[in-house]
Parts: C-alpha cells; structure tokens; sequence
C-alpha cells in the first residue's frame, strides 16, 4: 500500500501542479488532501478546478471552513481573497467535506487535531512566540479515540513525524503551497519552513510498518512570488520567494 499525502496548498496552483507531475512520475496513484486548499492571495479558483476535476479523498482545513461559514466582509484578507474567485460549485464541495475521515481502514485524516481543525498538533507556541515541538503526553493525549496506525495532520505546514508510544504514526506532509506564515493565536508568532519546494509526503505499509519519505518539489516559486505582491501581500511575496517571513 503506497499513496502520496498532500496538504495547504493555499490556492498555489503551480505548486500543486508541480507535485501532481511529481507523484505520476513515482507511479503512485493514490493520493489525500489534508485541506486549506484555497485560502491564499493566489489563483483559488485555477486550484479548486483542479482539484474537483481529480475528486481526492479530502478533509476540510480550518481555512475552508472560514470560506463557507464567514461573509466575505468578516474575513481575513487571504480568505476575501480567495472567495472572490470561488464559483458556487467549488463552495459547494467545501460545504461537503468533512472534518475528518478514515481512509481505506488503516489511515485517519485530520487537518489539525482530531477535536480542533485550528489547533497545532504536533508543535506548541510559547507566550515569547517559538514555535517548539508539543510534549508527548499532549500529542498522545489527543490521539485518544483513533485507533488506525497511520495518522495524518497537517495545519502548521512542517513535515514532521511523531511515533507514539503504541507505534501509531503520526505525520504531517508539509505545505504544498505556503512555506511560511504568521499566526497571532494563541500567541504571534511566525512558522517558516526556511524552503521554497512544495512539499508533500509518500507513505509505504511496508509489513506491519509505515515508511515516509518528505518530498520537496521546485516549482516556478517566484512567479507566485510576484502575483503575491502584486496582489499586496508582502509577507506572503517573502514566503514564496525565500521560505522565510522577512
């Protein structure tokens, strides 16, 4: 069993046609979405055609959410931008998405937590804005009630794994689109992946074990770069130029 795991691609449709062309060229046919697929200051409606054209096992991010439960005039600049481009049918699938799924009998999908879509799972922000790895307990605590040995979030846009005690797996794919951001909840901080790739993961069940490997794909980053600014937004520019908020 083998299938590619991606996650916020935040409306950069170069970066997810960039890691489509990638997992075709494994050979792997299989593939999840771990949600924030539209969000951004980029093409939401170039992404949400792709992706209702492939119809992928998908759940909903917290910034999906905004896009259907908020009016457009309650939104945050990223979400405003986005709806405007978004037909009724690409709302439409967005209403449909669930908070959670479980694919295929042995994988759980979440965007955040199993509870929470806009909550860190893996990682915590102390009240000085470091953004630092959650201690075990908490991470194991939140995984109470999931019994599948492969679990995915995503939702702080860093690849990362965490294996539980029981040796459950958990892991986050990384951000197809978005390399860095900040946050003011529930402290300012930034989140920078310090690359400018889109990145995505494959998992192999090898026996009764699961392998990950973190795949970070070039693309035209400075073309999305550009529309960035053009459209205002520098930090995001700065993001997809340099992986880093500067």
């Amino acid at each position: 069993m083998i299938f590619a795991a991606i996650a916020d691609i935040h409306g950069n449709h170069l970066a997810l046609e960039a890691v489509l062309e990638d997992i075709q060229r494994l050979g792997i046919d299989a593939i999840v979405n771990l949600g924030d697929c539209l969000s951004g200051p980029l093409e939401a409606g170039k992404t949400a055609e792709i992706l209702l054209g492939l119809d992928l096992p998908t759940v909903r991010g917290n910034h999906d959410r905004y896009l259907v439960e908020q009016a457009v005039e309650a939104m945050g600049p990223s979400d405003a931008h986005a709806f405007r481009q978004l037909d009724e049918r690409s709302r439409d699938w967005i209403r449909a998405l669930p908070s959670n799924m479980i694919w295929r009998d042995e994988v759980y999908l979440c965007h955040a937590t199993p509870k929470d879509d806009s909550t860190y799972w893996l990682e915590t922000v102390t009240s000085e804005g470091h953004v630092v790895p959650r201690p075990a307990t908490e991470i194991e605590a939140w995984a109470a009630g999931v019994s599948q040995p492969l679990i995915l979030c995503c939702h702080t846009h860093l690849p990362r794994t965490v294996r539980l005690a029981d040796g459950r797996l958990v892991v986050n794919p990384g951000s197809v689109g978005c390399p860095a951001y900040t946050d003011d909840r529930p402290y300012p901080h930034k989140v920078e992946a310090r690359n400018v790739h889109a990145c995505y993961a494959v998992c192999e069940k090898r026996g009764d074990a699961w392998a990950v490997t973190f795949r970070q794909v070039p693309y035209d980053h400075m073309a999305m770069a550009e529309l960035a600014a053009a459209n205002g937004r520098s930090d995001w520019a700065s993001a997809l130029a340099t992986g880093f908020i500067r």
